[in-house]
């Protein structure tokens, strides 16, 4: 059940406070170098990246409301980050079991919510081994903040997502949001800010982009800056992995909307059924 899972509490032993890119930061394009790009320094400074209240706000119901509908209960938030989506469900009633691939990231999380007087069920795993590290199934899994532009190679996104639907129970779905990539590669960046990354004295911007790459640069006001390299998705390769690995259906909102221009929204909310169960 997912309440056996392992609680971590303390903070990891890595007091890094500079990312490592190399000699040319561009040509580093592996999934595994995301663990140094969560240095300590940059997931203590990723909530004034969020802005949880401006946040909250911002989404509204949305996840809490999509998962009620399906009488879904259970959740496993594979990308907890920092927390925030796993506080808000585990404030609306459901049950909830927070993963990151991130030991910093899993601490803070775990730290944010002890906070707000909240136990989270914590685990830290990679999500191409996620079922060696968790039991039992869940009734929807959510992968959110742009995490699974992460993985690089196209073998890790079929396995991570394999991962996903068999940690599924029979009925279930798995919501996983990413920029709108599109629009960035075939028009430019002109992020609105409007509702991920809500922090007004933050900026995140594109460094670099090319079709295997989106660098991103997040500068602070007090001067500091991080960097993290992804994958930069196409909505449709995106949709049709999916269905590919075995779910039958996949919606897709923008910005929280059913429907959109294609290069307006920000971000893409993918929702995905692992059955096909006829809308009344």
């Amino acid at each position: 059940m997912a309440s056996d899972q392992q609680i971590t509490t303390e903070r990891p032993n890595n007091d890094t406070q500079t990312q490592d890119f190399g000699d040319n930061p561009i040509e580093v394009r592996e999934t595994d170098h995301y663990q140094e790009e969560y240095i300590r320094g940059f997931v203590e400074k990723w909530d004034d990246l969020i802005d949880w209240d401006a946040r909250a706000r911002s989404e509204g119901q949305f996840f809490i409301d999509m998962l009620k509908a399906r009488g879904k209960k259970t959740v496993l938030d594979v990308a907890c980050g920092t927390g925030f989506h796993s506080v808000q469900l585990l404030k609306a009633g459901f049950d909830v079991t927070s993963v990151d691939g991130s030991a910093e990231m899993v601490a803070k999380a775990f730290e944010n919510a002890r906070d707000r007087d909240l136990m989270l069920k914590t685990v830290h795993s990679d999500w191409r081994w996620l079922n060696r590290d968790i039991h039992g199934k869940f009734d929807a899994i959510i992968c959110l903040g742009n995490s699974f532009t992460h993985l690089f190679k196209e073998e890790d996104r079929r396995r991570a997502l394999a991962e996903f639907y068999a940690a599924l129970k029979h009925d279930g779905i798995l919501i996983l949001d990413q920029r709108n990539y599109d629009a960035i590669l075939d028009v430019g960046f002109d992020s609105k800010h409007k509702y991920y990354y809500c922090g007004d004295k933050v900026t995140a911007e594109p460094a670099h982009m090319d079709n295997s790459l989106a660098r991103f640069r997040y500068t602070f006001p007090d001067g500091s800056e991080y960097y993290l390299n992804m994958f930069p998705l196409r909505k449709a390769y995106m949709r049709n992995l999916m269905k590919e690995v075995g779910f039958q259906r996949v919606n897709t909102y923008g910005d929280f909307q059913e429907t959109f221009d294609e290069h307006d929204p920000d971000f893409l909310v993918h929702i995905a059924d692992k059955t096909f169960i006829e809308q009344v």
